[in-house]
């Protein structure tokens, strides 16, 4: 009579297979902690992301033809955080962009030395990032969009192969201290003045000195002056189709959870080439993003209350319902008690605060918000609390924070731009006037037509 039993062998080897089925995909999903793990902890090199760079698809059509121009910026911004770096980004692309050429796109770097890492506040970081870990799309040599005719953009790698002896421009040829410093000449002004010269060239190879100051710099982006740049910027495919990265779109699959209470995420959903059939462009519905900035802002928000300093320029737009009002009896590292009380209230604000302010802008809401999610560099017992207090505060579905992300190896290091993603998705952004994420986050948020009183600030 035969027996349906399993032998001893039998059993072991299907328990074997049974546990195989659960271990394998989590070896997969935590592949980049595995890998880090066994090469010491050293940040990752993007070399995949560096080489697809170099060999974009239009290359062999762009090195055959000698009609396409091209504008690199090799003053570009660097050493900086993300959020200033990306304000300089914008402005040389829309120079490029505007003048016809092609923009030269450069990694996001840290520390231009040639060193492969730079060690910050005690932890090794890359000192330098591809440019196409962050973004996508226009910027990064994707398509333009139907009807625009510009040149798609090129790495680096690429001008220099094709342009070896280009003209260069250098940046006090066309800016003057009157252009610099003076606060009643509008940005725009500075950005005709260079469409101007940039065309006056015909060399197809421009480059800008990268020993000259940036066309912007930083205090510009600090003052209303800049406003008048929206002109330019509200209808360039620059902001209108910017794109983050197949990495960044991953991570955000990965917590899709955090960001959409309820949604379903597998061990698989981390992995380059997943399909969603969620649709980037739209809100994400009834989500409150807030961006909290904790740790050394504070010494910040106090230089920023000393020296009066006003919002960055993209967070004053005059539609929007949280204004700020510089004072006028401080500055020069100088002010009143009161002042400094109502610069770290809207720059550093307390849990009580920020709460207060999260029930107003919910009930001036136009739109139900159910859920939260506070983007912060703020300690964990930190945040724990402001969750915390912010569930007791009312009824909300979900409460998570940055801190509750789940990201690879390769994600942490730009993980930023994942914040800045959900935020220019979200149905109300409650940001920080000073901060230059913000700003960013706020100029796409009003590109892709986000009603502008979803915009609140502390």
């Amino acid at each position: 009579m035969l027996s349906y039993g399993l032998t001893k062998r039998g059993t072991r080897f299907l328990l074997l297979a049974i546990i195989l089925c659960f271990v394998f995909p989590a070896l997969l999903y935590y592949r980049e902690t595995f890998r880090n793990y066994f090469t010491d902890h050293l940040p990752p090199l993007y070399e995949d992301y560096r080489e697809r760079e170099q060999n974009l698809e239009h290359y062999k059509e762009y090195e055959a033809r000698k009609d396409i121009k091209y504008l690199w910026s090799a003053n570009h911004a660097h050493s900086s955080g993300w959020g200033n770096v990306m304000q300089d980004y914008v402005m040389n692309g829309l120079l490029a962009h505007s003048t016809g050429r092609s923009f030269v796109f450069d990694d996001y770097t840290w520390n231009p030395d040639g060193s492969l890492f730079t060690d910050y506040n005690g932890h090794l970081i890359p000192s330098r990032i591809p440019l196409t870990a962050l973004l996508g799309g226009v910027m990064v040599g994707g398509e333009m969009p139907s009807g625009d005719t510009t040149p798609r953009a090129v790495s680096k790698g690429f001008f220099n192969k094709v342009c070896p002896h280009p003209t260069i421009v250098h940046v006090s040829d066309v800016n003057d201290d009157r252009m610099r410093f003076d606060e009643s000449v509008p940005a725009a002004y500075i950005f005709e003045k260079w469409v101007e010269k940039i065309n006056s060239i015909e060399d197809p190879c421009v480059e800008i000195d990268p020993k000259s100051e940036a066309i912007f710099e930083y205090w510009i982006f600090g003052h209303q002056r800049m406003l008048s740049m929206w002109e330019y910027l509200k209808d360039s495919s620059v902001s209108t189709h910017w794109g983050w990265s197949p990495l960044i779109h991953d991570a955000y699959r990965r917590n899709r959870h955090i960001f959409v209470p309820g949604a379903k995420t597998s061990l698989f959903d981390g992995f380059s080439g997943s399909t969603a059939a969620e649709d980037y462009t739209e809100p994400i519905p009834g989500l409150l993003a807030l961006h909290v900035r904790r740790g050394d802002f504070q010494d910040h928000c106090v230089h920023l209350g000393k020296w009066s300093s006003n919002w960055n320029a993209f967070n004053m737009f005059p539609e929007f319902s949280d204004k700020f009002q510089r004072p006028t009896d401080g500055g020069w590292g100088e002010t009143s008690e009161k002042n400094m009380q109502m610069y770290m209230q809207r720059c550093f604000p307390t849990i009580e605060q920020i709460v207060q302010k999260v029930m107003q802008v919910r009930v001036e809401s136009e739109r139900p918000l159910t859920h939260i999610y506070i983007m912060t560099n703020g300690i964990v017992s930190w945040v724990e609390e402001l969750k915390e207090a912010l569930g007791s505060s009312g009824n909300w579905d979900q409460i998570k924070s940055s801190r509750d992300l789940d990201i690879t190896w390769e994600q942490k290091f730009v993980v930023q731009a994942l914040d800045m993603f959900v935020a220019q998705r979200a149905e109300v952004l409650i940001g920080n006037g000073w901060s230059s994420l913000t700003s960013n986050v706020v100029m796409l948020r009003m590109a892709q037509g986000s009603p502008p009183d979803s915009n609140r600030f502390w």
